[in-house]
């Protein structure tokens, strides 16, 4: 191994150490969550659902929404279980322009208030209109509907987002653009709730392919990578926004991929392969 190449590696393990130690830090309190009012959306399944249980048997009110009914109301049921003082239930669907003034207006009338926004909800339409209404323009809705809440609450926005937001892959373009749109979205906002003197948190979670995401099937059978585990990436997700942090990684090893990608902005095509099935792409 060469000098500059001994360089490389041992700075990216130094940054990954740092980082870690940062993220896992003792700054986290279980009971500020205690009583805390939570609109999670996409809550019917996969990290969505593990996070409902988290903040259940953390003591939060909640508002859970999700398209299908008869999911929500199973998830519904086990957050009862888990201690949940309220918990409150209503299945729409983001790709319909009016359903994020709803489900806001919903949580406000049955919490009185909103403490934490968590958006995580997302969709696998085709790149048309409806693509780009649930994975961006229903984020912008909920977020423009529920800032005056946070902003009398001091309140936090967790928005659960992915790797394709931050680093360019193969076969996801309209899932990849919708992503990277949010990034650069609530990039802005936090700058101008920061220059406007706006006590309002923003978390970006950086998080990989998630189990039963609708968003893995347009690439299922193609990438390589796993899924990460529901229940601890959600507890990242928690950790995260409940000690206000700009961000979450999670596997912690994306933000060095991240950071790569500054470093390598068009890496060459036998470096994407490697994570790539290319008989399965060919064929899709």
């Amino acid at each position: 191994m060469g000098p500059r190449r001994a360089m490389k590696v041992l700075l990216l393990t130094a940054l990954g150490a740092l980082f870690f130690a940062y993220y896992w830090d003792g700054n986290f309190d279980p009971a500020s969550l205690q009583g805390a009012r939570v609109l999670l959306t996409g809550a019917s399944a996969g990290v969505g659902e593990e996070l409902a249980y988290h903040y259940a048997h953390l003591g939060s009110d909640l508002v859970l929404t999700a398209y299908t009914e008869a999911l929500l109301q199973k998830v519904v049921g086990n957050c009862w279980k888990l201690g949940a003082p309220k918990v409150f239930y209503i299945a729409t669907d983001m790709a319909s322009p009016e359903a994020p003034e709803h489900v806001v207006q919903f949580a406000l009338d049955k919490l009185g208030g909103l403490d934490y926004l968590v958006l995580n909800h997302v969709g696998s339409a085709p790149a048309t209109r409806g693509l780009l209404q649930v994975n961006l323009l229903s984020y912008v809705q909920l977020t423009s509907r529920a800032l005056p809440s946070l902003t009398d609450s001091k309140g936090s926005l967790v928005v659960v987002s992915s790797l394709l937001g931050r680093v360019p892959t193969s076969f996801s373009t309209p899932y990849s653009a919708a992503k990277f749109a949010l990034d650069g979205f609530f990039g802005s906002l936090r700058r101008e709730l920061d220059v406007q003197d706006v006590d309002v948190a923003i978390t970006m979670c950086v998080l990989g392919l998630r189990d039963r995401a609708p968003a893995t099937e347009g690439v299922r059978g193609v990438t390589r990578a796993t899924a990460s585990p529901g229940p601890r990436a959600a507890l990242a997700v928690i950790r995260g926004g409940a000690t206000r942090a700009s961000g979450v990684f999670y596997p912690w090893r994306f933000y060095l991929l991240c950071l790569l990608r500054g470093w390598l902005p068009r890496p060459r095509a036998w470096f994407i392969r490697q994570d790539l099935n290319m008989s399965a792409a060919a064929a899709s």
